[in-house]
């Protein structure tokens, strides 16, 4: 269950709480705060919304298509997503050690393609293929032995190669 089970659980929890318990309730508590608060004292708002039930109905129509239209456009069509994804990145040593790994594996691949189709057409590596090798060889050694979780290597590499 790994090294300290507390904060799993202390996880789990709070995502319980926080996407499902908490979502509920408040969504419970604003339409009855909103309605018997604010509707039911207002005769020209009781017009429009004349008991709770048919308040929660036109709420529901209204608020839900509102909700996955504003939803849609935060992940689709507003910085704020992207935002909340590099923040993630710079904060959580282990998906920034995914990505960069990921970015490590596509650069080497292409070399090794570059490689295997010389290879391939019968032509033999010269001296400045085999030095690139080395030297990209020498660099992901450097690399890799240099990055731990706790250091910031793997997010220099990030903000480095943002433009790829």
């Amino acid at each position: 269950m790994g090294k300290n089970p507390f904060f799993r659980v202390w996880f789990y929890f709070r995502t319980g709480w926080s996407v499902y318990f908490a979502f509920i309730f408040a969504a419970i508590n604003t339409l009855t705060v909103t309605y018997y608060l604010a509707i039911e004292n207002y005769p020209s708002l009781k017009v429009i919304f004349p008991s709770f039930e048919q308040y929660i109905l036109i709420v529901v129509m209204v608020g839900i298509p509102l909700l996955v239209f504003i939803g849609y456009m935060h992940y689709k069509r507003t910085p704020s997503y992207r935002s909340e994804a590099e923040i993630t990145y710079e904060s959580n040593p282990y998906g920034r050690r995914i990505f960069v790994n990921s970015e490590l594996n596509v650069q080497l691949n292409l070399e090794l393609m570059e490689l295997i189709l010389k290879i391939s057409k019968g032509t033999k590596l010269s001296e400045d293929d085999l030095s690139r090798i080395n030297s990209i060889k020498d660099e992901l050694k450097e690399f890799t032995n240099e990055r731990t979780l706790r250091n910031k290597k793997d997010l220099e590499f990030m903000k480095k190669n943002e433009n790829m």
